[in-house]
């Protein structure tokens, strides 16, 4: 049972040669190249149009890393939170988010947090290990389907900010990208897709060097180094500067300007004098910024800005020419909401 490899860790390249070793036609190893990525099967009897000979010696020799629901939780808002079981017992979550125009998925790229950021629940958590890119496909897979039986229709938008940093898992969060957009997979636009990074300059420029054309965020929170550094340890070896210069070349090799989130803390970072030092980093990059309520974290000293002081730092940005715009929390009540997934058990 060991010995079984995960078919899912094929290349369509790999899985017609494996095809073509056992005498079998290539375009059986397109079939199930769409079965495991478009259809999203989890068992070799699901493949209906492979004989039961062929789907024997499938289950033989390949196995599938399952990815199940573990418990699920409805918001009074109607936002939906997962706690997804993996093959090895550990657990991650992501969540269904409904707005008027969007349907988005919230979904993990490891199993916990190696960055450790003051005000996050996921930080305080152990990071066990990386997600393969297949198991960040499902997050995605499920929850599309659960939009369809929820909603009606299928997601929009897809968000890699629930639990880990995607840029230090950078090969599989790529690879689980080209799976959701490929026509084989979830033909989802590439452009409807962000990924959210605490700041790791060197795969800001990778993913300018790869032509990525998803979106990306960047998790700023503060605009100075010292007020940085005190909330988010990765700052010390990537600094303001040095990001600033990762996501200019970026830019340049994409052309497409990046989204600062900025969490909004009562007394820490929203102040005018806050709002003047994300201006002048705005000014250093092109960019957009997304104002962000912050969601009580159990164990953190940190509160939710007064909403007077929330209107008039947005203010001051966009009379000065930034896109600033404050994005309403949803799921809190489930401990869904941003910085809050750190699978407790509702």
């Amino acid at each position: 049972m060991t010995n079984k490899k995960d078919i899912r860790s094929l290349t369509a390249d790999e899985l017609r040669e494996y095809f073509l070793s056992i005498g079998q036609a290539k375009y059986r190893a397109d079939q199930v190249y769409q079965w495991l990525w478009q259809k999203a099967a989890h068992s070799f009897e699901d493949m209906s149009n492979l004989s039961k000979e062929l789907r024997g010696t499938l289950e033989e020799h390949f196995m599938f890393h399952e990815l199940s629901v573990h418990t699920r939780q409805k918001s009074t808002d109607g936002t939906i939170k997962y706690a997804f079981k993996l093959s090895d017992g550990n657990m991650v979550e992501g969540v269904l988010i409904p707005t008027a125009k969007r349907l988005t998925a919230c979904i993990s790229t490891q199993v916990g947090c190696s960055l450790a950021c003051e005000f996050c629940a996921t930080g305080k958590l152990k990071r066990m290990r990386n997600l393969a890119y297949s198991e960040i496909y499902d997050q995605v897979a499920v929850i599309n389907e659960e939009a369809k039986a929820e909603y009606g229709k299928g997601l929009t938008n897809i968000v890699y900010m629930g639990m880990g940093e995607p840029l230090l898992n950078y090969k599989n969060t790529m690879e689980s990208v080209a799976k959701i957009t490929q026509e084989e997979g979830l033909h989802m636009a590439a452009k409807r897709i962000t990924i959210s990074t605490a700041g790791i300059a060197k795969q800001i420029k990778q993913m300018g060097d790869d032509g990525s054309r998803v979106k990306l965020a960047l998790s700023l929170h503060a605009a100075n180094d010292e007020k940085r550094n005190s909330i988010m340890a990765i700052n010390e070896s990537n600094n303001l500067e040095v990001l600033a210069e990762a996501l200019n070349y970026y830019y340049t090799k994409t052309q497409q300007a990046v989204t600062f989130e900025y969490i909004i803390f009562k007394d820490f970072n929203d102040s005018i004098d806050d709002a003047k030092d994300l201006l002048n980093f705005c000014r250093k990059v092109p960019s957009k910024v997304n104002i962000i309520e912050y969601n009580d974290v159990e164990g953190t000293p940190f509160k939710k800005a007064d909403q007077d002081k929330v209107d008039a730092f947005a203010a001051y940005l966009e009379d000065r020419g930034v896109i600033a715009k404050v994005r309403r929390s949803r799921g809190k009540d489930i401990d869904a909401a941003c910085g809050q997934l750190a699978n407790k058990e509702g």
